[in-house]
């Protein structure tokens, strides 16, 4: 089936009004099919997952983990009415959505490239995401739609940090270690991908996207992945370093408010832990990020291994070695 006869299938499945008169493909994320559905002056978007993913390396995942993302979506919703878009429906592993555009919504990770200084943006996606998490360990939440860890060992810790050490082999130990421990944690609703290019902000209030490595596991995960897309931007964007740096400090002071089911010191750890990681995965990882010059990416690698071997316990220590790290430049 061509992609526009299951946008036409889905448009039927759901019983939405209108013709369907186009359907324009969107940028972003290289796991999906995300496409704009003209009815008939009347715009929504809809989302198909892919079994092969639009990356260098093979990289294969499960199509129906677009249900779990939907479930995410839905309960997010519930939690933080306007941090994720409205919902039409989810039929045959694709699901449609409102399409978000106008003059007050930005994407967050085009802002930072074109070197706008951060403002409050970080505070406000740390706030949503740890109301959303808390929420998830709270009495009388259901589980069951995002019993899925095989999906997210399939979509992050084999194409991140697994396949990293691979490229890494005396950096094999602590990675296997971050990957098996995140693999075995079920505490709370994660999304799996909140990056910048995943979160929109119309005027101040952030938008959360593209949830389809929703699954139960460490919120860990969820903090250091977004925190370590400021961490490269910082290295991408030297001007705008303190202000990067300086957002990461506000995200997890408005995260950890809300960390109410285990000490944020604890959960801080980790974080620290796997943000070097993080790092390293995305410069030789099965996802690499395409802004970084290849001298930025060996930055990168030389700052980052030492950090996973020795983890600061906390995120001001970690930011204040990557700091002095950067203004020294990386060991010859």
């Amino acid at each position: 089936m061509s992609l526009e006869d299951r946008c036409r299938a889905l448009v039927a499945a759901l019983g939405l009004e209108g013709e369907l008169r186009s359907v324009t493909p969107l940028s972003g994320g290289v796991a999906s099919d995300i496409v704009m559905l003209d009815l008939g002056g009347r715009r929504i978007c809809a989302k198909f997952a892919l079994g092969k993913l639009k990356v260098a390396e093979d990289w294969h995942a499960p199509v129906h983990r677009n249900r779990a993302e939907y479930a995410w979506l839905r309960f997010a919703g519930s939690v933080a009415p306007g941090a994720v878009p409205h919902l039409y429906g989810w039929h045959d592993n694709g699901f449609a959505m409102a399409y978000l555009d106008g003059d007050d919504t930005a994407l967050w990770k085009s802002t930072l490239l074109a070197g706008h200084p951060p403002g409050g943006e970080a505070a406000a996606v740390g706030d949503v995401l740890g109301r959303i998490h808390a929420a998830s360990t709270a009495a009388g939440f259901d589980p069951a739609p995002f019993t899925n860890r095989d999906d997210f060992h399939a979509l992050r810790l084999e194409p991140y940090l697994l396949f990293t050490a691979q490229r890494h082999p005396d950096l094999t130990a602590p990675l296997t270690a971050l990957a098996d421990a995140l693999h075995e944690r079920d505490t709370a609703l994660i999304h799996g991908d909140v990056s910048p290019k995943n979160i929109l902000f119309r005027g101040s209030d952030p938008v959360l996207l593209d949830a389809e490595c929703a699954t139960m596991g460490d919120p860990c995960f969820d903090v250091a992945f977004c925190l370590n897309h400021l961490v490269l931007k910082a290295f991408h964007l030297p001007a705008l370093r303190a202000d990067l740096f300086t957002a990461v400090g506000a995200f997890w002071r408005a995260y950890s408010t809300r960390c109410l089911w285990e000490e944020a010191a604890v959960l801080e750890a980790r974080v620290c832990a796997l943000l070097p990681a993080l790092m390293l995965a995305r410069v030789d990882g099965k996802s690499p990020v395409e802004y970084l010059s290849a001298i930025t990416c060996d930055s990168v690698r030389q700052i980052a291994r030492p950090l996973i071997a020795g983890p600061e316990a906390t995120l001001p220590a970690t930011i204040a070695r990557l700091s002095s790290a950067l203004k020294e430049g990386p060991p010859p």
